[in-house]
């Protein structure tokens, strides 16, 4: 018997060994068959047509992990480009003689407003080359065509549809479902606007949040209607009359509003773009994907040794490491830091993508960033949302850079205790007792109320932070402190706003951020390099099995409601005094 416990044992190890030996040799031929892939050299042929779909969520740059985006149902979602890449591309694409337009096919873009404008900017610059832009899609929603608003020619599915109604910023409010489980939430905040903490301890909009966030969802509409006034030749005033009268509820209404040229099927499109290119037959239409066209070799770069960094901050603001989709103070210090002792870096772009976040991690990465522009200019440039912790971490540049319709502000601070006290007796019959050698040795409490003198403490700390934070933009924007102060107690606003009250200093994206950087470095020739460096592909492989697999699933899973975990899953990992973004935003 103990033979047989010992060889059974053996064999059973072998197997398990065997069978790891043969997982890694298998992720080995895969990642080897996707680097490889994603190594090959594209040849554009000629009268190549870009497709540009966009129908995934854009990154704020493009990964280097080969199974960030392998979909075996979706194969082409393995060519999905960040941000940097599309603008990059597109750019590359009007002076490439062999590519003769662009053609959008739409639905939903789910990304935000500024992302949207970057890519809608870079398609205006690719008309400057003569080249044509046509646009079709079956169901446009406002965000598709605000982009499509651009092209030559609009073409619309005949039993298809168009949504131009206005914008809506809505908000979820979670107090109802703690009353229900008997939690308080108790709040210490410093800010009249500072909103973040609402959907813990009300049911509704408060009045001032209810007028800031009209503030700035009225100034994001009024800017995509004059962008698409402009495209279209349409009065602005006439665009807010189709939307109050919701004049488009057919596919014909947008044809008899001059929204769109045409209502055509797919194959009538491609008889529209075969006369556009003079060819006989939709065989002939070469059609090349963006991320295809991403490998199609450019002429060299400059060969410079002078440099600008573009250090990508994108995500909630903590402590510690950080990965893709977050901004860990260390990381970040850490990129800042390289740049800024790297002496052929001669600049540095601040791109922050960031609804805030950790307090003290904003600190940590502000501290670098003071520090680098004593010894070389650096610029930030906003993306969708550059607010609370975003705009801490932004405020010590030289310049700023957003868009109309970035949201940043949110000059603020708060604090959320949670008292679950009445949730363990009445709920769950627990109850809890201590002992303990000093008054405040079971500060911060989460089991019974916090009394006067704990919540003293806490409002000390908080009315600290936000005096180091309005002094901090005071300084970086040469404000008086009152100043910050009024435009701040944690009020949110777009970049129009934000412009015209001094916290942004120009509209543009991240391409006119580096122009701006190089211009005060007093480069004419330079190359960029990205920070922080990527991770290598087999620690990336590593990490996309063991959890964002996991994580797209549950996207895939949840879908239009994973935006609502993702925000409560947020709201429970906070440590410490946060300076965050009001609620999570999502507006249509």
């Amino acid at each position: 018997m103990k033979q047989f416990f010992k060889f059974t044992f053996a064999s059973m190890l072998g197997f398990l060994l065997a069978g790891f030996l043969v997982f890694l040799i298998l992720i080995g031929i895969l990642v080897s068959a996707v680097s490889m892939g994603n190594k090959e050299t594209v040849v554009v042929p000629e009268k190549t047509i870009l497709v540009l779909t966009l129908d995934q969520p854009i990154s704020e740059r493009s990964s280097d992990n080969p199974l960030a985006h392998l979909n075996f149902s979706r194969p082409d979602m393995s060519s999905q480009l960040g941000l940097n890449d599309i603008v990059k591309n597109i750019n590359k694409a009007s002076a490439d003689s062999k590519v003769k337009g662009i053609y959008l096919e739409l639905s939903d873009i789910p990304s935000g407003q500024a992302t949207i404008e970057e890519i809608r900017n870079a398609l205006i610059d690719f008309k400057k080359s003569g080249k044509f832009i046509v646009a079709y899609a079956e169901v446009f929603t406002q965000k598709s065509y605000y982009l499509a608003s651009v092209a030559d020619k609009i073409y619309l599915n005949p039993a298809g549809g168009m949504e131009f109604k206005g914008m809506v910023g809505q908000v979820m409010f979670f107090k109802g479902l703690l009353d229900k489980i008997d939690v308080e939430a108790q709040v210490i905040r410093h800010g009249k606007f500072k909103s973040a903490i609402e959907p813990f301890t009300l049911d509704k909009m408060s009045e001032p949040n209810k007028i800031q966030t009209l503030t700035f969802v009225s100034g994001m509409w009024k800017h995509m209607l004059e962008g698409i006034s402009a495209s279209r030749k349409i009065p602005v005033d006439d665009l807010n009359a189709i939307a109050n009268e919701y004049k488009i509820q057919t596919p014909q209404d947008a044809v008899s509003q001059k929204m769109v040229d045409k209502l055509l099927y797919k194959d009538q499109v491609l008889d529209e773009l075969k006369n556009r290119l003079d060819v006989k037959t939709a065989k002939d239409l070469k059609f090349m994907k963006l991320g295809k066209y991403a490998k199609a070799p450019v002429s060299e770069s400059s060969s410079s040794q002078d440099k600008i960094a573009v250090i990508y901050a994108t995500g909630d603001i903590k402590s510690g490491e950080g990965d893709e989709e977050t901004i860990g103070s260390e990381t970040i210090s850490k990129a800042i830091r390289k740049a800024r002792l790297d002496d052929n870096v001669k600049a540095v772009v601040l791109r922050v993508n960031s609804p805030g976040g950790s307090a003290l991690a904003s600190d940590v990465i502000w501290r670098e960033m003071v520090l680098t522009k004593k010894a070389k200019p650096v610029v930030v440039s906003m993306g969708d949302v550059a607010a609370s912790g975003g705009y801490y971490i932004s405020c010590a540049a030289d310049k700023i850079y957003a868009y109309p319709n970035t949201i940043t502000g949110s000059i603020g601070v708060f604090g959320i205790i949670p008292n679950m006290k009445e949730m363990f007796n009445k709920n769950l019959g627990i109850t809890f007792d201590e002992v303990k050698t000093n008054p405040y040795a079971d500060y911060i409490p989460v089991t019974r109320p916090m009394n006067d003198a704990e919540k003293k403490i806490i409002t000390r700390d908080i009315e600290n932070i936000y005096s180091t934070f309005t002094t901090h933009v005071s300084e970086g924007r040469k404000m008086t402190v009152a100043q910050v102060d009024s435009i701040g107690q944690g009020r949110v606003w777009s970049g129009i706003d934000a412009k015209r009250i001094g916290l942004v200093d120009e509209f543009g994206g991240l391409n006119d951020a580096i122009k701006e950087a190089a211009r005060l470095a007093k480069l004419k020739t330079y190359r960029t390099q990205e920070l922080p460096e990527q991770k290598d592909t087999f620690q990336q492989l590593m990490e996309t099995f063991a959890g964002d697999k996991a994580s797209l699933s549950l996207r895939n899973e949840l879908g239009a409601a994973y935006p609502y975990y993702k925000y409560l899953s947020r709201m429970s990992r906070m440590q410490g005094i946060q300076a965050l973004m009001p609620y999570e935003f999502d507006i249509k």
